[in-house]
């Protein structure tokens, strides 16, 4: 199949909220993405109104950089009753774009705004078919379902070149197809596609019988053992995306957009995952990608996180894309943001413990560095040897061997 010619990646993350914006363009986004939690898929870690979200294009726009705005759930008719006015309010503060997934809301956006318009995963887009007639609906960019392999998004561009592609390339996964999943609603009446998913996938469970077997009743004596170990079974629960180490071939087959997963991650998740794929990015126009590709890779084991899988990308997912586990991956332990310096002496928002001599790293947007916690006081003044920070954080001092940016992250690896 031919490839295409490779276009201008965008590097797309998440916002939660105005703070989390700040930090990913801080690292190095192109363009965030966040919205009202009333429309939102995210509802509960949505933190926006409508004064922050103008200051977060303002801000993106004052950087050369955008903001998206998310109107991705499935409308129910209330839904409906304070959609044209906040769709006409938003519109003034002139958003790049508005990510949708429902038609209603998408013609409710172009009979009341000018605003471009980025087909939301969660419509299901799997065929150029459906990539032609979204374009002719004046779509502007197609966020692909996470189900595709990357030789269906070569086909999807060669029989529809002009018109923009993003996918999904790291974060959490929804076990259900392109995430239209009744699971939360039956069990505990939280109904994910409008914003309020449980994530019952994500629970331990606990098998009755000692050994306990799916047939299905047209193939008989075909057993499908469902098993558990001491911490119970997890059927449902997927691994995390990362695409990162195929950033070539993703840009070959035309993709545009680069999107992270993870409106409810913190600053640190944001900081690290963005200057992991920002690096990724720049080297492969510099022709440097195979150089620093251990060195992302590394990057991107530093927050917490399951196994790791590359999805539909390549094949069909198969049983080895579920972790088997109950707790998330954590190599290394944040322990806060720096906030202002003076000769090595730096304020830190405190996250978790930090003793004199610890040995750490720390993030800065230009990368990270080694060195060493050699004092520690508290806000009075006195002299610490380890803090343990009082929930949800705590504010101290503490003296390092060099000056560092303000919103630099502190990490040390986790020994626990």
């Amino acid at each position: 199949m031919t490839r295409s010619k490779p276009r201008k990646l965008e590097l797309v993350l998440p916002a939660g909220d105005l703070n989390k914006a700040r930090f990913a363009f801080n690292y190095g986004a192109d363009a965030c993405y966040g919205g009202l939690a009333k429309y939102s898929l995210r509802k509960a870690e949505v933190d926006f109104n409508l004064v922050t979200l103008k200051k977060a294009i303002d801000l993106a726009h004052c950087l050369g950089k955008k903001f998206y705005i998310t109107f991705n759930i499935f409308a129910r008719n209330y839904n409906l009753k304070t959609l044209e006015s906040d769709i006409k309010k938003i519109s003034k503060f002139k958003p790049d774009a508005f990510i949708v997934s429902d038609p209603g809301i998408i013609n409710f956006i172009k009979k009341n705004s000018l605003i471009p318009i980025h087909l939301s995963t969660q419509a299901n887009t799997t065929n150029w078919q459906s990539v032609k007639f979204w374009k002719e609906q004046g779509i502007k960019r197609i966020v692909l379902a996470r189900e595709l392999t990357l030789k269906e998004i070569q086909e999807i561009r060669i029989k529809v070149p002009d018109i923009e592609l993003e996918i999904f390339v790291h974060g959490a996964m929804c076990i259900s197809y392109s995430g239209r999943c009744l699971l939360s609603a039956t069990m505990t009446g939280r109904e994910a596609n409008q914003g309020n998913c449980a994530q019952p996938c994500r629970w331990q469970y606990k098998i009755k019988n000692q050994k306990f077997f799916l047939e299905e009743e047209k193939r008989p004596g075909e057993y499908f053992e469902i098993s558990e170990d001491k911490e119970g079974t997890y059927i449902m629960n997927s691994k995390d995306l990362r695409l990162i180490k195929y950033l070539p071939d993703i840009a070959n087959a035309g993709v545009v957009g680069l999107k992270v997963e993870g409106r409810n991650k913190s600053e640190y998740y944001l900081s690290t995952i963005t200057g992991a794929y920002r690096k990724a990015v720049n080297a492969f126009y510099d022709g440097k990608f195979k150089k620093i590709l251990p060195d992302v890779l590394r990057e991107t084991e530093k927050i917490a996180h399951r196994d790791y899988t590359t999805g539909f990308l390549f094949n069909d997912a198969k049983d080895g894309e579920i972790y088997k586990d109950r707790h998330p991956i954590e190599n290394y332990k944040f322990l806060g943001v720096l906030t202002q310096n003076k000769v090595q002496w730096h304020k830190l928002i405190a996250r978790n413990q930090i003793k004199v001599q610890d040995n750490v790293e720390v993030l800065t947007p230009d990368g990270f560095y080694n060195d060493k916690v050699e004092e520690i006081i508290d806000i009075s003044g006195e002299r610490l040897v380890v803090v343990n920070p009082r929930p949800p954080q705590e504010f101290i001092k503490i003296r390092l061997n060099k000056n560092y940016p303000a919103n630099s992250m502190l990490r040390k690896i986790n020994s626990i």
